[in-house]
């Protein structure tokens, strides 16, 4: 009960905080801007919908196809309709409760695949686990093909915090900082030696070595290659999707193609902070944008579209999932049944 009451007040204060950029964001702009804002969205070419839905919705699909070939070295082979509407309808949950998804998922395969919960959650730290990594690389080809703009804006972030007000580096902000990162981390390692029994530092440590094993254990699988190439077509067809949706407004249609590397990094750690990136999204997506001389309510008016996309597609894909699932098990379900009779 009180584990329930944590996870409702966290998911509060989340969409909370998403709720509350969405008004801020708005409350900012002066009539004129606004205007312009309604106007970008008025006049926006919501054809590009439907690429964007095929696009996304073939990330999802090779996600399903991914987590099969995960499955398959623990001896299970699930039908890839029933993944992939796990897949979806886990999507749809996150949205309402931030990584119910995650085991909404899972009781799904089991119920309709006798696939074992615990089986699957290392599946789930594999994937976690290479997300993370891929988001990693996808940070590095921003800082290697848009050093100009990024490395900029990095190198006035960098200033902004370790210079003083002469404008000369802060030797005294430099060491309280390496100083403090060290400490953390023998911190860290003390927590781990001295105080494992605890139930909290048991599941960080087995977290952290989840995520370790889960990106060794790659090399392992039958199909490494078809699962690597899986991962890099769902993190290609997010830069495409993202790319396509810059056509929408046609201020936003001048980005160059190498401006979707960092414009997806920013996008990605707003879906980190609010649930599905809700409020989040757009003030990220028009930071990143302003790097590029784009106008704030250009940016912003294009990272409002961006997400709704995204949401229309969870949503549509996510609820129609959730009913076809008993029907598409129908038949299944039968014959177990006749079976135990």
């Amino acid at each position: 009960m009180r584990k329930r009451i944590v996870t409702i007040l966290k998911y509060i204060f989340f969409l909370g905080l998403g709720i509350f950029l969405v008004w801020w964001s708005l409350h900012k702009m002066t009539p004129d801007e606004f205007d312009q804002f309604l106007n970008a969205l008025k006049t926006a070419d919501y054809s590009l919908v439907l690429p964007v839905f095929l696009i996304l919705s073939a990330s999802h699909l090779s996600r399903a196809i991914r987590w099969k070939i995960l499955m398959k070295p623990l001896g299970f082979n699930p039908r890839l309709s029933n993944t992939f509407c796990a897949v979806m309808v886990g999507y749809l949950a996150n949205f309402a409760f931030p990584r119910l998804g995650e085991v909404l998922k899972c009781t799904i395969l089991t119920k309709y695949e006798k696939v074992p919960t615990d089986k699957l959650v290392g599946t789930i730290l594999v994937e976690r686990a290479v997300d993370v990594l891929s988001f990693f690389i996808v940070i590095v080809v921003s800082l290697l093909t848009q050093a100009s703009v990024v490395g900029e804006y990095t190198k006035e972030r960098f200033l902004e915090y370790f210079t003083d007000k002469g404008n000369e580096l802060s030797v005294m902000r430099i060491a309280i900082t390496v100083a403090a990162i060290v400490i953390f981390l023998l911190v860290m390692r003390y927590i781990f030696n001295k105080f494992l029994h605890i139930k909290l530092v048991q599941q960080i440590k087995k977290i952290y070595h989840g995520i370790i094993e889960g990106l060794l254990s790659i090399k392992k699988l039958e199909n490494k290659w078809a699962f690597i190439f899986h991962s890099v077509f769902i993190w290609s067809c997010y830069l495409l999707g993202t790319y396509v949706g810059f056509y929408a407004i046609k201020q936003t249609s001048v980005l160059p193609v190498l401006s979707t590397f960092p414009i997806l990094s920013f996008g990605t750690v707003a879906t980190m902070i609010t649930p599905g990136g809700i409020g989040a999204y757009p003030e990220f997506l028009r930071d990143a944008m302003l790097l590029y001389n784009i106008p704030k309510i250009y940016g912003y008016a294009n990272g409002w579209l961006q997400w709704s996309a995204q949401f229309l597609i969870i949503l549509v894909v996510g609820f129609i999932s959730l009913i076809v699932l008993p029907y598409i098990n129908k038949s299944k379900n039968e014959i177990s049944s006749v079976d135990t009779e």
